[in-house]
């Protein structure tokens, strides 16, 4: 029995790279189950389902950059004797992966993937939410906390004038 990858399994995967959430062509091939180079192949068979919106090839700083926090396969790999830099994949492109990968296993990982997409944005709309929240109480509470702060500088205030003024003796005067 094939078991479909688990949201939270992939969602580690996700990298944020030019403003876009993408998944990287050998973090794809794992629960694909193919070999990168066949996923890539695939890939270029079909070029026209694939504009630059849906895929695009890391550049070297981004390579870099990926492989210097990431645990990923692609971090030794060579291709055609340059450094290897992999293509990323939007979950647009993810979405085509499934038109141009034609297997059961392609159609469970798509899935889950896309599952996986689904919660990571009701995670950062909570997230957003929150953060109002969060913010419209700061708001409330400093001005409630500005009165107070101002009270008791006038507090401060009054105790310095009375300290100023020259103190009556006690007692009679004779």
């Amino acid at each position: 029995m094939r078991v479909a990858p688990l949201p939270e399994n992939l969602a580690p995967l996700i990298y944020l790279i030019r403003g876009e959430k993408v998944l990287l062509d050998a973090d794809l091939a794992m629960p694909y189950r193919v070999e990168v180079r066949a996923l890539n192949q695939a890939v270029s068979r079909n070029q026209a389902r694939f504009p630059s919106d849906f895929m695009f090839r890391l550049s070297a700083q981004e390579s870099a950059r990926v492989r210097s926090s990431s645990q990923s396969v692609m971090s030794s790999r060579k291709h055609r004797g340059h450094t290897y830099r992999p293509l990323a994949f939007t979950e647009q492109g993810i979405a085509m992966l499934s038109s141009v990968l034609r297997s059961p296993r392609a159609v469970e990982v798509n899935v889950a993937i896309m599952r996986t997409f689904v919660q990571l944005r009701r995670l950062m709309d909570s997230n957003r939410h929150l953060a109002r929240k969060i913010e419209a109480l700061e708001k409330r509470y400093d001005e409630q906390l500005a009165v107070v702060f101002d009270a008791i500088k006038r507090l401060i205030a009054d105790e310095g004038t009375h300290k100023a003024r020259p103190q009556r003796k006690i007692g009679f005067i004779s």
